[in-house]
C-alpha cells in the first residue's frame, strides 16, 4: 500500500542576514530551491533526533588503519562477528602499502549503532574512525 504524499505550503519569515546566509549555503550546496534545502535541513534534524532516542537508522561505518600492528585485522573481524545483526556489508580497500579502510554499512537501533562504531574507533591500531547516519527509509 503506497501512501499519497501531499505538498503543503507555509510561510518563513526570517532575519534579512540570516536568509542571506542560508542563500550563500543552499548556493553552496548545488540546491536550486529554498524548498529543498529546508526539508533537507529538517529531514537531518529528524534523524539526529531518531539517532539520539536510539531508534532505528541506517548508515556507514568507516575505519582507517595500520594492518601491521598486531591483531588490529583480527580484533576488528571479531567486533564485527558480535555485530553481525547490524552489519549489513563491509568493504575493504587498501590505500596503500601501510593503511586500509574499512567501510561497514549498518541498519539498527541508534544505541547499537553506536556501540559499534565506538568499539571499532577505540581497537589498538585504528587510525580514525566515523560513524555517519541517515534515516533508515522513514
Amino acid at each position: 500500500m503506497t501512501r499519497k504524499k501531499t505538498l503543503s505550503r507555509f510561510g518563513v519569515s526570517l532575519d534579512g542576514d540570516l536568509l542571506g546566509r542560508f542563500d550563500a549555503y543552499i548556493a553552496r550546496e548545488g540546491y536550486t530551491c529554498r524548498s529543498k534545502a529546508i526539508a533537507d535541513l529538517i529531514r537531518k534534524e529528524f534523524v539526529a533526533d531518531d539517532f539520539a532516542k536510539g531508534a532505528t537508522v541506517a548508515g556507514a561505518v568507516t575505519v582507517v588503519y595500520d594492518h601491521h600492528k598486531r591483531e588490529v585485522v583480527n580484533r576488528l573481524l571479531d567486533i564485527q562477528h558480535d555485530h553481525g545483526d547490524i552489519i549489513i556489508s563491509a568493504q575493504h580497500v587498501h590505500l596503500d602499502h601501510d593503511n586500509c579502510l574499512e567501510i561497514i554499512a549498518v541498519k539498527g537501533l541508534g544505541a547499537e549503532v553506536k556501540l559499534l562504531a565506538d568499539a571499532l574507533k577505540a581497537v589498538k591500531g585504528v587510525k580514525h574512525a566515523t560513524l555517519s547516519v541517515t534515516s533508515a527509509g522513514r
